[in-house]
């Protein structure tokens, strides 16, 4: 089978980006991959643009045409890809089968979202539209309320896990300090999560994700190309795994393990011929303190009822056995949705490049992405190895 590699990665930084456009966001990311590659614009054969809702919070559909426009791609093909938070990791998953398929060598793929100019009802009725909008969006409830169901659920079938939630924030925001691109630049005490303002019962206001302004782009090729032209260490995707469930929470058979992380996990570590144990960190979809440790144990790193336990003991630590979100994850680098799933690549490519600086992990040849899309509804994996 043909191999595919990660050539060039660039971002913008995550947060309140009030001076950037779309078209701003998307040239200045873009251009880093692409000149991070060591290519020019002329050299991508096609380029997929993961976005969730840029026609809603942005008026503004069609982004594949401005990819086009912004970045001077003349007539290639762009397509847009959509799966709420995992709108990302489907793009790199396109681009990625484009170049397994023979059709492409070279191509570019990335995300973009921009949210913090509207108010925050804008925005969760933006959000709400990644749920069923008639059966449960109109009744009312919303994604903080989703997931404080999935806790408490958690709770009751394995054991009260709010210490170890505020334990991931805790972790998540000190990771972000690390991070120069990180939106949340501050360290919080356990104390200060456990005390804050209730969202959604157990969750405060420190267990849940930031609203965020960012865009995130990555260079594929095919590796034999890779090899030829790359002047840095060549990252593989070993592994990429897709998979979906039911759109509503209240039709899933069980809330506290994902359906569609454990099929997506299946096919990245068979594709990858690794197992669990052969990860040396990863970066989770955290959109909840929660989500993280459910995350953890549907990937395989700890078994159920235990992810809680690894927060604590600090397996999860930069300087742990299994670093998770180094990067700051969605709590503390920031969750611009349709820029999330690149973004973790992002950080997978700096951490086996060697490049992480103060959050640099000390093993890090092989990493993986999680990423989740709406109440677990869709879940894309991709596991990246350096060469």
């Amino acid at each position: 089978m043909r191999s595919v590699s990660i050539i060039g990665i660039g971002e913008t930084r995550l947060g309140k980006l009030a001076e950037y456009s779309l078209s701003d966001m998307i040239k200045e990311a873009g251009g880093k991959a692409i000149e991070d590659a060591g290519l020019e614009a002329k050299d991508i054969q096609a380029a997929y643009i993961g976005n969730f809702n840029g026609s809603y919070l942005n008026n503004q559909s069609h982004l594949s045409a401005m990819v086009t426009e912004t970045l001077g791609f003349g007539t290639i093909p762009v397509t847009r890809t959509e799966a709420a938070c995992a709108s990302g990791g489907e793009a790199l998953r396109q681009g990625f089968i484009g170049i397994l398929s023979g059709l492409y060598d070279i191509v570019l793929v990335g995300d973009v979202e921009k949210m913090t100019h509207q108010s925050t009802g804008f925005v969760t009725a933006a959000v709400a539209s990644a749920m069923d909008y008639e059966k449960e969006a109109m009744e009312g409830i919303t994604f903080p309320a989703c997931f404080a169901m999935i806790a408490n659920r958690y709770f009751y079938e394995y054991r009260n896990v709010k210490k170890e939630m505020a334990m991931c924030a805790v972790n998540a925001h000190h990771n972000g300090c690390l991070n120069p691109d990180a939106q949340m630049q501050k360290e919080i005490t356990i104390e200060k999560v456990m005390d804050a303002d209730l969202i959604a019962s157990p969750l405060s206001l420190y267990d849940c994700s930031l609203v965020t302004d960012g865009a995130v782009f990555a260079v594929l090729a095919a590796t034999e190309i890779a090899e030829k032209i790359s002047k840095k260490r060549i990252v593989e995707i070993v592994g990429s795994g897709h998979s979906g469930d039911k759109l509503t929470l209240y039709n899933k058979k069980n809330i506290t393990t994902f359906s569609a992380t454990l099929a997506a996990a299946k096919e990245a570590y068979s594709q990858a011929g690794l197992q669990p144990d052969d990860i040396d960190f990863a970066e989770v979809h955290d959109c909840f303190t929660i989500t993280q440790i459910i995350n953890t144990e549907d990937l395989g790193f700890f078994e159920k009822g235990k992810g809680g336990d690894a927060v604590s003991d600090g397996t999860i630590a930069i300087d742990g056995k299994k670093p998770i979100n180094p990067s700051g994850g969605l709590k503390a680098k920031g969750h611009a949705i349709g820029a999330t799933g690149i973004s973790q690549i992002f950080e997978l490519v700096t951490q086996i490049r060697g490049d992480a600086a103060a959050r640099q992990v000390k093993k890090s040849d092989i990493g993986i992405a999680h990423n989740l899309g709406g109440s677990a509804g869709t879940c894309v994996v991709h596991i990246l190895k350096g060469r």
